[in-house]
Order: structure tokens, then sequence, then C-alpha cells
């Protein structure tokens, strides 16, 4: 695929459904320009246009990915974790899945504790998590509001496994509290399962 086509793939999975005006301003170009990569998108069954109506006037037209251009960013091995989940559940009943979960909770804590060792600051801290849930598929990102942060994760490669049992996602949570320590607040903002378009937690301080 021509490389600008895949940015903007990744522009659509980051950023949700934008117009052909948005994506050129990110590609530095025209949006007649982003429009011709969309069209041959389109062609291929990854994105799909729609009317968004805003205030008066005309609709404007807005691209967004489809469940085949969402697949371009895959869940890793989602049919054999499904199915390993699945038959842990049988075998050892959810104490087993309980004790599975728990010791991904271990190792993950180890694992980001090592990644923000040493960062006094929040931001750092925050950027640090992002960082490393980047680098194991999550697409992950921070914006800041105000004296607060956002830590968006633009793509879940696990969404089948949390599917399947939602332990998986309330032990990141519990986790992430961990690693970012006692001086700070987490709560979930957008949750993928529960109808959002990514999954994004908000953090602050707790003296301000």
């Amino acid at each position: 695929m021509h490389k600008t086509a895949d940015h903007i793939l990744h522009l659509l999975k980051r950023n949700g459904a934008q117009t052909a005006d948005m994506l050129g301003a990110s590609l530095s170009m025209t949006g007649m320009g982003a429009r011709r990569h969309l069209d041959m998108l389109v062609r291929e069954g990854l994105v799909e246009k729609y009317d968004r109506v805003e205030g008066v006037g005309r609709p404007r037209k807005f691209w967004q990915l489809t469940d085949r251009g969402h697949a371009r960013f895959p869940d890793a091995h989602a049919e054999l974790t499904a199915k390993m989940i699945g038959d842990i559940r049988r075998v050892f009943g959810e104490e087993g899945l309980d004790r599975l979960i728990a010791e991904r909770e271990r190792d993950m804590r180890l694992t980001y504790e090592k990644a923000v060792e040493g960062k006094a600051r929040l931001l750092e801290r925050v950027e640090a998590l992002a960082a490393i849930r980047t680098s194991e598929g999550y697409m992950a990102r921070v914006e800041r509001e105000g004296e607060n942060f956002l830590l968006i994760e633009d793509h879940c490669p696990v969404c089948t496994a949390a599917a399947a049992c939602q332990g998986f996602c309330r032990s990141e949570l519990f986790t992430f509290r961990m690693v970012l320590g006692p001086d700070v607040e987490i709560e979930r903002a957008d949750y993928l399962l529960d109808g959002g378009r990514r999954c994004s937690y908000r953090i602050a301080p707790k003296d301000v």
C-alpha cells in the first residue's frame, strides 16, 4: 500500500472520522489530494464515507474505517486467545482464570515499574507508560488537559481476550494505578467494550 494511504488509515484509527480537508492538513497536502487516496481506500473496502450534518448548511462528508479497515490493526492471536480463555474457564473455572490474570498483572507491573523508574514528574511517568504500551501494540499517546493528562489507546491488540473476560481490563486499570503511584487518581474516560471508539484514562495529581 502507498505510504500516504497507510498514513491515512492510521490517522482514522487514531482520530476517528475526518473530512478530506482535515486529513489533508495532517498530511501537508490539499483536501483534493487526500480525497484521491481516500477514494482508493474506499475501492479497497478499507474506508467508507458518510454525510454529517453540523448546524446549518450542507452536510459535510466524513470518512471512517470499515470493519475491514479496523482489521488492518490486528487483535493479536484473537481466535487462539478466545479459545484458550474458554478452555481455562471450562477446565479450571473462574478461579483458574483469575489466577492467570493475576500472573499477567504481576508481570505487567514489574515491566511497567521498571519503565517509570527514576521519573519524578507525572508527565514523564505517563509518557513512559504510553511508550511501553505502544510497544505492546496499543497505539498509546498522551494528551494534556490543564493539570491533568489523558492516556489514550487507539488500538487494543487483546480486544477479543478482553471481551471474553473483562478481568483483563480491570487488571490493567489496577496496574496503572499501582505503577503511577498513590499521589495520582486514574479513571476510565473511554472504554472500547462499552461502545467507545477507543480506551482512554484520565490521570490527575491528587493534590490538584
